[in-house]
């Protein structure tokens, strides 16, 4: 393999630090998060941190945080319809559901009310998002189908998907993995991907080809494609050694629903809003603490179409 110089080992290692930062900051998004707990989660000093996150992230550190809120609050208000607007604002440390609902109308340009009311197409492109981002938001983009009265899927298709998921306790997996440099940029993940492959060829990882996943932190209806993080990954034993710019974690053990899917890769996120809308709200379940991993069963640049199974972890739906 290529020696890595030692500006391209800093470079890697910078990366992985700010990835503990932005794992620190999801995980702790209803606390009042301060730069110096986030610099300490990327063992960086707090005096230089912030120069080092916006330089490699593209955003400062309050951008970032107040990007990720807005996010979870789009998708709680969409996921949970038992919550109220207040209990939304409480769970991400808003002082009042005033301050919340003027914060997030000045993001997406309507408001948490407006959200939930997915009958009134509504595509906005006056809100921070478009005007930082250049991401236009569009309501009906995170709900079902079957409540915009639209047709992505055939009905009886994805009624068969759906009915075919599975729930599967599956172990601690150890990987490998590199982030796409661009997000959900379609030539940004397929090159990652191929330097996964190339990386797991030449550490002669046995059947590689089938041991290809990815994390996939972000729902782009609502995060610029470019911003979304996208993790491609290689299952690996322990005694693998990894280094820069590549690197070691886990996907954790637990339950897992289980989703097949082959088709569109334009539709992939239309799949998810579906997953989350018809099967996890009526499953019993709840997400639990990682993102949804993607398992690839094919070349979709030989195919032309994708071929996956998407697994989300899950816990027992907690009584509120």
């Amino acid at each position: 393999m290529t020696k890595l110089t030692n500006k391209q080992t800093t470079q890697a290692e910078y990366k992985r630090r700010i990835n503990k930062a932005l794992e620190f900051i999801v995980e702790n998004l209803d606390q009042n998060l301060s730069l110096e707990n986030i610099a300490k989660a990327s063992h960086f000093s707090p005096y230089h941190f912030h120069r080092i996150f916006q330089s490699i992230i593209g955003e400062t550190v309050n951008e970032y945080v107040h990007r990720k809120k807005m996010e979870k609050a789009a998708s709680t208000l969409v996921c949970s319809s038992n919550l109220t607007i207040t209990n939304v604002a409480e769970l991400l440390g808003f002082s009042s559901s005033a301050n919340f609902s003027k914060a997030f109308k000045l993001y997406f340009g309507v408001s948490p009310s407006q959200l939930r009311n997915p009958q009134q197409q509504q595509i906005s492109k006056i809100g921070k998002l478009y005007s930082k981002y250049g991401k236009a938001f569009n309501i009906q983009d995170l709900y079902s189908q079957t409540v915009t009265q639209t047709v992505t899927f055939n009905p009886d298709k994805l009624e068969n998907i759906l009915m075919n998921i599975k729930l599967e306790n599956m172990e601690e997996k150890q990987i490998a993995y590199l982030t796409s440099p661009k997000g959900y940029e379609l030539d940004s993940i397929f090159e990652t991907c191929d330097k996964m492959l190339a990386w797991a060829k030449a550490t002669d990882i046995e059947d590689y080809e089938h041991k290809l996943y990815a994390i996939c932190h972000d729902n782009p209806m609502v995060t610029p494609k470019d911003k979304c993080r996208y993790d491609a990954a290689i299952t690996i034993t322990s005694d693998v050694e990894v280094r820069a710019p590549y690197t070691k974690s886990i996907i954790p053990a637990g339950k897992y629903a289980v989703a097949y899917y082959k088709g569109d890769g334009d539709k992939v996120s239309n799949f998810y809003i579906e997953l989350y809308s018809n099967w996890l709200s009526n499953s019993g379940f709840e997400p639990d603490h990682f993102p949804p991993v993607e398992h690839y069963l094919n070349d979709t640049r030989q195919d032309g179409f994708v071929e996956m199974e998407v697994h989300i972890k899950v816990k027992e739906l907690a009584a509120s």
